[in-house]
């Protein structure tokens, strides 16, 4: 197992595993703090209409899903603030409307469309060399962001209503948190696809959550556990030969089993 690590492809995957693991580390604690899973939801699905845009004006796939998911997190924030809409409604109407275009995009594009299979359910194995600047560049833009506002996302996180009382600007981060939200899903896309992406923002999260009450650690924790999860699931994917991204959620889902089962033996 070991010589895999002589394969430049091999390392791309445990480099791409990384940096998604300080992005769904970090992003993720606000997430499961805020309880903001069915959103990362429809803006992960929504990432398909533009992995379908990108196969339609070809270019590369994840740019479109950049794209499409900050606009639709955007999109998402601005109805819910100044339509008075639902965000559940706005979850269902994105997460439907992103699956729909991305459809009719590959749809009426030429050709057979590339790597579709991969993005819907992802290909750690195959990150190119492109692909892993493009997510080092958007690691770099969540550490900054969330470094400079820490303390302001935090309030916004824990308590909005407290957060407006000490006049800070709650329209405006959470706006930015969305956007954080779309960055990082863009991320997940490589490593465990469009489908399976709540999973491995969340799940880090969860487990560490059960750990302390720290956020900071809390953070830290989900960082350390997704870098175990993603390269615990290349290792055994490749070994069993069987779908990676499957075997990296599987590896995290039985983890925070075994942490639910052990929480409750300890309460009894």
């Amino acid at each position: 197992m070991l010589s895999l690590l002589g394969y430049t492809f091999f390392q791309n995957a445990l480099l791409a595993g990384v940096l998604a693991s300080i992005a769904c580390g970090i992003i993720g604690t606000f997430v499961v703090i805020r309880r903001m899973v069915a959103i990362s939801g429809g803006i992960s699905h929504a990432a398909f209409g533009g992995i379908g845009l990108g196969y339609f004006l070809g270019i590369e796939p994840l740019l479109g899903a950049l794209g499409f998911t900050v606009g639709a997190a955007l999109t998402m924030g601005e109805l819910e603030q100044r339509a008075e809409q639902h965000m559940d409604t706005l979850i269902g109407a994105v997460w439907a409307t992103g699956m729909a275009l991305g459809i009719l995009f590959i749809y009426l594009t030429p050709g057979f469309a590339p790597d579709l299979f991969g993005y819907l359910f992802g290909n750690i194995l195959l990150v190119p060399q492109g692909d892993l600047l493009l997510m080092l560049v958007l690691v770099v833009v969540i550490i900054i962001t969330v470094g400079l506002l820490f303390n302001d996302l935090l309030a916004v996180t824990f308590d909005p209503e407290y957060a407006t009382v000490i006049n800070l600007p709650v329209e405006r981060l959470m706006l930015i948190l969305l956007v954080l939200i779309a960055l990082t899903v863009v991320m997940l896309i490589q490593v465990v696809g469009i489908i399976l992406v709540i999973a491995l923002l969340t799940l880090p999260a969860a487990i560490s959550r059960e750990c302390t009450a720290q956020v900071k650690t809390m953070m830290l924790y989900a960082v350390l556990l997704g870098i175990a999860f993603t390269t615990a699931g290349i290792f055994l994917s490749a070994f069993l030969n069987i779908p990676s991204g499957a075997t990296i959620i599987l590896v995290s889902a039985a983890v925070y089993g075994g942490v639910l089962v052990k929480k409750r033996l300890a309460g009894r």
